[in-house]
């Protein structure tokens, strides 16, 4: 599977606390996102519940793996997800869906011994659903283990963390991203594929995120502008090409998630001197990407902005200012 590269020391950990016939209820995946949490989540589910001379289901069918994400933003998204199409979600998993999942452990598992609850949300719990979980991380039904994804682990209640093991992912090689890459999305031409590998910041789900936007282009402007700067704005005109007249929002939380992975990566090589011009346009890209869903910018001026951030740590007069 494409997103379990690269995690053989989780797997060893894993197995190894299986094996030890003392294996803790709770666990918290924690890691970027992109890195293949949920695609463990689900195989070491499928490990847990197994039982010798017992037929198991097709992954993703399995009774005793509950799996709980947040719900389709509205009606109409979840006719989306019905049609097998993309859809969007709420922000959160509800104190409903915790509480609904809670009745199903009073029954037992269905085809063995044991039953695993996966919460995969991209943001920590609200209090009322926390609250709900506690109870059972507190006391859990016999045989019931809890997988917590998480991609800050530090946005996390103290109270949900001192209940859980935490089982670490770190990012990837570039080597291990491009096999990723290379299984996932065979068709990247080396542009694209080259570009997705320049922002992935070792994930495999941000790499192909990515890759799917089609935003090749502007990442080589994102390199030009930091490398050179923009003195005559002919880089930051050439953005609206590479984005097209009307990217919507997805495609331009995209590029700004790209132009700040762009600085990451100079960063790593910067010296002493680049080092503090870089921090500062990471700084105000990162603002920038928390108001962008929040305030109806004009596409032309938010791009005239990525362009400036980046342009302002270049090794150039403009950047010096």
């Amino acid at each position: 599977m494409t997103m379990l590269i690269g995690h053989d020391e989780a797997w060893r950990t894993w197995r190894a606390a299986m094996a030890s016939g003392r294996m803790h209820h709770g666990w918290i995946l924690a890691g970027r996102e992109g890195l293949g949490k949920a695609s463990f989540a689900q195989a070491a589910a499928a490990e847990l519940v197994a039982e010798p001379g017992v037929p198991q289901p097709a992954p993703g069918k399995h009774p005793d793996i509950l799996t709980l994400r947040p719900l389709p933003a509205n009606d109409d998204e979840a006719k989306k997800r019905d049609d097998g199409k993309p859809y969007l979600t709420k922000r959160n998993i509800s104190v409903d869906q915790v509480r609904e999942v809670q009745r199903r452990l009073n029954t037992r598992p269905t085809l063995g011994s044991r039953r695993v609850v996966i919460i995969d949300c991209d943001e920590p719990l609200e209090k009322s659903a926390v609250n709900a979980l506690l109870k059972s991380l507190e006391e859990p039904p016999q045989g019931t283990f809890f997988m917590l994804i998480v991609h800050a682990l530090g946005r996390w209640l103290p109270t949900v963390r001192s209940r859980c093991t935490i089982l670490r992912f770190h990012t990837l090689t570039d080597a291990e991203v491009a096999r990723a890459l290379d299984i996932a999305a065979p068709e990247l031409d080396a542009q694209t594929r080259a570009a997705a590998l320049a922002v992935a910041g070792g994930s495999p789900g941000a790499a192909l995120a990515f890759a799917e936007k089609d935003l090749a282009k502007a990442q080589v402007i994102f390199t030009a502008l930091i490398e050179r700067g923009d003195a005559d704005l002919a880089l930051r005109g050439a953005l609206a090409g590479a984005l097209g007249a009307r990217p919507d929002r997805e495609r331009q939380m995209a590029a700004i998630e790209a132009a700040r992975m762009t600085v990451v990566r100079a960063l790593s090589q910067a010296d002493d001197r680049a080092r503090l011009r870089l921090v500062e346009a990471h700084a105000r890209l990162v603002k920038l990407a928390s108001e962008a869903p929040v305030y109806n910018f004009d596409v032309g001026m938010l791009l005239m902005e990525i362009g400036s951030l980046l342009a302002s740590a270049a090794p150039t007069r403009e950047g010096a200012r």
